[in-house]
C-alpha cells in the first residue's frame, strides 16, 4: 500500500495502477460505513484508491472543521487491512493552493434542505470531488447512501460536466439499533446516543404510514411524534431522488429524508424508496 500527499505523487501512481480503478473519497475518521465502500470497490475493481481529506470548503464558519475527528494513522491501518492500494492524503495547500479561486456550483439541487441550512456546503463538496476525480481519474466512484443529497449533487456534477466515471451508491451501514454509522457519532453523549436512533424510527414510520394509504402530511406529523425529546428536527420530507423536489406520494425512485440535532451533534438519515 502506498500513501501519498501531493498531486504529482498521486498522479504518477494512478497512471500505472491496473484497471478498473475504484475510488472512495473520505474525510477520514473511518468507520464500518467507509469500509463497506472499500469492500464493494475491492470486489469490483483491480485496484482501489482512497482519499483522506477534511475539506474546509464544505464547512461553514460556525461548523466543526477544527474539531472534526482526525486519525490518519488509525485510518491508514484500517485501509491497509482492507487491501487498499493507494491512500491519497493531501494537506489543504495541495488541494487549494495560494490564489485558488475556481468553484463548482451544482445549481438549484444544492439549495434545498442541506443546501438551505448550509449555503456553501454543496459548492465545497462539488468542487473538491471534481478536483479529486481529475487527480485520481478512477473508473468507478463509490459513495455512501447516508448523505443522500450529497450523492445526488455529485451524480449531477458527473453528468453535467461529462466526467468519465461511473458512480456507484452503496447502502447505509447501521448500528444494531438502526443508527446510521457516521464519523460524528463520536460526539454524542450517552443520553444523546440513546436518543439518536429515533430519527431512523421516524423515517420508517413515514414509509409505513404512506404505504398504508395515509397522506404525507399525516405521516410526517405522526413521525415527528416518535422523535426523542432530545431531538431538534431540522427537516423531514419525501423527495424525488434526482431533483430533491418534495413529492406527495411514495413514487420511486425517492428518498424519505431527515436531519436532526442531538445536543450539538447534527445527524442525517434517509430511507431509499425503489419499489
Amino acid at each position: 500500500m502506498h500513501t501519498v500527499s501531493t498531486v504529482a505523487q498521486a498522479r504518477a501512481l494512478f497512471e500505472v495502477l491496473p484497471r478498473p480503478l475504484g475510488f472512495v473519497p473520505t474525510m477520514g475518521a473511518l468507520h464500518d460505513g467507509h469500509l463497506a465502500l472499500v469492500t464493494r470497490a475491492r470486489d469490483e475493481s483491480s485496484a482501489i484508491a482512497v482519499s483522506i481529506f477534511v475539506n474546509p470548503a464544505q464547512f461553514g464558519p460556525s461548523e466543526d472543521f477544527d474539531r472534526y475527528p482526525r486519525d490518519l494513522e488509525g485510518d491508514c491501518a484500517k485501509l491497509h487491512r482492507a487491501g487498499v492500494d493507494v491512500i491519497f492524503a493531501p494537506d489543504v495547500a495541495a488541494i487549494y493552493p495560494e490564489e485558488f479561486s475556481t468553484t463548482v456550483d451544482p445549481g438549484a439541487l444544492g439549495t434545498s434542505f442541506e443546501g438551505a441550512l448550509r449555503p456553501t456546503h454543496f459548492r465545497g463538496v462539488a468542487t473538491v470531488v471534481t478536483k479529486l476525480l481529475n487527480i485520481v481519474r478512477p473508473d468507478v466512484l463509490y459513495l455512501g447512501q447516508k448523505d443522500a443529497q450529497q450523492t445526488a449533487v455529485i451524480r449531477r456534477v458527473v453528468r453535467d460536466l461529462d466526467l468519465p466515471v461511473r458512480v456507484t451508491i452503496v447502502p447505509t451501514e447501521r448500528e444494531p439499533d438502526g443508527l446510521a454509522r457516521s464519523s460524528r457519532n463520536v460526539y454524542l453523549s450517552s443520553q444523546e446516543r440513546e436518543a439518536a436512533p429515533s430519527l431512523h424510527r421516524a423515517l420508517q414510520a413515514v414509509r409505513l404510514a404512506m404505504a398504508g394509504g395515509r397522506t404525507k402530511g399525516d405521516a410526517l406529523a405522526a413521525a415527528r411524534g416518535l422523535l426523542h425529546p432530545l431531538a431538534h428536527l431540522d427537516y423531514l420530507d419525501v423527495v424525488d431522488s434526482d431533483t430533491f423536489e418534495p413529492i406527495d406520494i411514495l413514487r420511486p425512485p425517492a428518498f424519505i429524508i431527515g436531519a436532526a440535532r442531538f445536543g450539538a451533534t447534527r445527524l442525517l438519515d434517509n430511507i431509499w424508496i425503489d419499489a
